[in-house]
């Protein structure tokens, strides 16, 4: 599926019976290094990929919100008012894929009443059709997009001319507490600030951020990604504990945050800590580290030399944070054994997708490769395909 301004535009004449105002839309990521280190205020490496999720959207003559999307062929939609999400706990009532979208709303809506009443009692309804060419539950952050591409699309049409670090804290309120997922930033940055062939230098703590070239074309690269089709949902439980336990962490050592740790600190971990929770801590702490020593690699020496980094995150996910499964490990192992420069599973975990650094004329045996050993295995098929890094959020037409 490809996402265009024009099948988008036209499936919101189909439901609404007009023409959209416009249609803005926002990429996926791949977080090339840095996982689970965001909520941690550490440092991260995503990069916004060349796969979006499109949102048509024009004003309404009430004050309803509607949201709408196709999923597995059916048409799903959702609405809420204005004033409901305006009034206290307006984001109880959001369930469902909807309260990405309206979660959005209702946390743009926040800020837009710091301007005053007469501000908001002028703010007209919306209808927005969304389309997403990224798939969901793969670890390649859809939800980021749908956050992004309905949160450019309000800021334009309600005249909120909010920067793009404010827009990734307004999708990153929603997530956290209109759908109740605990997840960092990382996310929200990524689909709003990348841009072509080049990564986010990203500090958590300081929300400073920096584009990295990656040069992948220059120096015949590929991102592949394998998509085990294993769902997660970052609303469950295994995220939610893990950040916990990092945490917990953090107070036992007698820190703010695990960004306030470095690798020299982990001998005294060990000795503090009970042996899960050191685990964790550990993760975090390496992670950082390997975040640094990543881009630090791209500057000094390209692409072609991070391999062993993305190796070795991949370890520390599956043996430190016990975040990886049996189809991500087996992704990761089948495209090392086949070539690749490096391979980690990528995202919160507990399924999604892997990715592996590859040269471009391995990529169709590296591919058969990673088939055929889910094959021999049992697992259900993969979707295998690469991906680019793309520019940011932004307006279609």
């Amino acid at each position: 599926m490809t996402v265009t301004d024009q099948g988008t535009a036209a499936r919101f004449a189909d439901l609404t019976g007009r023409e959209p105002a416009g249609v803005w839309s926002a990429p996926g990521r791949v977080n090339l290094i840095g996982e689970h280190t965001d909520y941690n205020a550490g440092f991260v490496l995503p990069f916004a990929i060349d796969r979006r999720v499109a949102a048509a959207a024009g004003f309404r003559d009430d004050r309803v919100l509607r949201v709408a999307t196709e999923l597995d062929g059916q048409t799903l939609s959702a609405e809420a008012s204005i004033d409901d999400l305006l009034a206290d706990g307006g984001e109880a009532a959001l369930e469902g894929w909807s309260a990405y979208p309206l979660g959005v709303a209702w946390s743009l809506l926040a800020v837009a009443a710091e301007r005053g009443a007469e501000f908001v009692a002028g703010l007209r309804g919306i209808d927005l059709v969304l389309a997403t060419e990224v798939p969901v539950g793969a670890g390649l952050s859809s939800s980021a997009a749908v956050e992004a591409s309905t949160a450019v699309a309000l800021d334009e049409l309600w005249g909120l001319a909010l920067g793009r670090e404010l827009l990734a804290r307004v999708c990153q309120r929603a997530e956290n507490v209109a759908v109740g997922a605990p997840t960092g930033i990382m996310d929200q940055f990524a689909s709003l600030f990348g841009a072509a062939d080049a990564a986010v230098f990203l500090d958590c703590r300081s929300l400073d951020a920096a584009v990295v070239p990656l040069g992948l074309a220059e120096h015949g690269l590929e991102v592949l990604v394998v998509d085990t089709r294993v769902a997660h949902r970052h609303a469950d439980g295994g995220y939610r504990s893990r950040r916990e336990a990092c945490e917990a962490g953090a107070a036992a050592m007698g820190v703010d945050t695990l960004r306030d740790l470095d690798v020299e600190d982990l001998e005294r971990a060990a000795e503090v800590l009970d042996p899960v929770v050191f685990r964790r801590v550990r993760h975090v702490v390496t992670e950082n580290r390997r975040v640094l020593d990543t881009v630090r690699t791209l500057r000094e020496q390209g692409a072609p030399a991070i391999g062993p980094l993305l190796d070795a995150s991949h370890v520390s996910m599956r043996d430190d944070f016990e975040i990886s499964v049996p189809e991500l490990d087996l992704a990761v192992e089948t495209a090392q054994a086949s070539g690749a420069l490096g391979a980690r599973m990528t995202g919160g975990g507990f399924g999604g997708s892997a990715i592996a650094l590859v040269a471009a004329d391995l990529v169709p045996a590296i591919s058969a490769a990673v088939l055929a050993a889910f094959a021999e295995a049992g697992y259900a098929e993969p979707k295998v395909f690469t991906v680019h890094p793309a520019d940011g959020a932004g307006r279609l037409v």
